[in-house]
């Protein structure tokens, strides 16, 4: 690298997190209307200033150095910090507000989105929800791609998400303990039941999410996952998954958090286990929250709340 050179510009910042944002020098360049060779030109300045190289170039696009991840985070906090001054004292409009977020599937996570699009003053926003999986979700957060991500932890995966968190530089923070729900239609014969055991899914069909190349049971977004099942389907999103409980009675296991508003067929009944499911957040360990996550994050704690959930922390 050149020698280090001294000031760091408002404007090579910006430039930074949209070619981070999209993974491209040339496409950041025709999205903030800069010529291409002007963009890769400030990106060279900025790595020469810092001293370090935050980028790895290559013929498909860029990706982040280790250096460079932790950079983003910080320059996040500091494009943010001004365009609050500058809404305060200059009277310009709320800036628009950014926020990426990956998770396991969930409903309160997107009532979480809900109730935040609808808080927010911003004109314009990019918000992004990803239900992902589990080891996509901590690469996300891991790549800066998504600021927070969303999963559990039981007694059976603990260690082995607690140590690739701690390898990737993240860390977990527990919102609340749950205990296990099968979720399943409103039209399913136990939907009357006011408890079920694992005895009486034994000739249900059991629907869990695929976790793709990374299909270890520790990766299982269901606790359980190393019970056979005479009848079982894995599915990649939520709505497949919930069409199948309708049309095959088919049942999944989950927190018992479940949207009426979101999910109007789908009810939750309490499951005769030993296990418990903690829900949290994961995030960069030395990298604070931007002002958007932790609205996020507040908006997700009341969601929960509702529910009459005792929160942790």
């Amino acid at each position: 690298m050149a020698k280090r050179s001294s000031g760091i510009t408002l404007q090579q910042l910006t430039y930074y997190i949209e070619v981070a944002a999209e993974g491209s020098i040339s496409a950041a360049a025709d999205l903030l209307y800069v010529a291409q060779p002007t963009m890769s030109a400030a990106m060279k300045e900025l790595e020469s200033r810092v001293g370090r190289d935050l980028l790895l170039r290559s013929a498909r696009g860029v990706t982040l150095t280790e250096d460079g991840v932790e950079f983003l985070g910080y320059a996040r906090q500091v494009v943010e910090q001004v365009a609050l001054l500058e809404q305060r004292y200059l009277g310009r409009p709320p800036s628009r507000r950014l926020l990426g977020v990956s998770t396991q599937h969930y409903s309160f996570a997107v009532d979480a989105l809900v109730r935040m699009v609808k808080a927010t003053s911003a004109a314009e926003y990019e918000f992004s929800l990803r239900e992902t999986r589990t080891w996509d979700i901590i690469e996300d957060v891991r790549t800066l791609r998504s600021e927070l991500g969303i999963l559990y932890r039981n007694d059976f995966n603990r260690n082995v998400i607690d140590k690739l968190l701690r390898d990737s530089g993240l860390s977990f923070r527990p919102l609340f303990v749950a205990e296990p729900h099968i979720f399943i239609s409103r039209k399913n014969p136990l939907a009357s039941r006011s408890r079920v055991t694992l005895a009486d899914l034994a000739d249900v069909p059991r629907l869990t999410f695929d976790q793709g190349a990374n299909n270890s049971f520790y990766f299982a977004e269901e606790i359980l996952s190393t019970l056979s099942s005479a009848q079982e389907i894995r599915v990649s999103d939520r709505a497949t998954i919930f069409n199948l409980m309708i049309g095959l009675d088919g049942y999944t296991i989950s927190t018992g958090i479940i949207s009426d508003d979101l999910d109007p067929e789908i009810v939750a009944i309490p499951l005769d286990a030993d296990e418990r499911i903690e829900i949290g957040w994961i995030g960069h360990s030395a990298i604070p929250l931007t002002e958007q996550a932790q609205r996020y994050l507040a908006e997700l704690r009341a969601v929960v709340a509702g529910f009459g959930v005792t929160l942790l922390g």
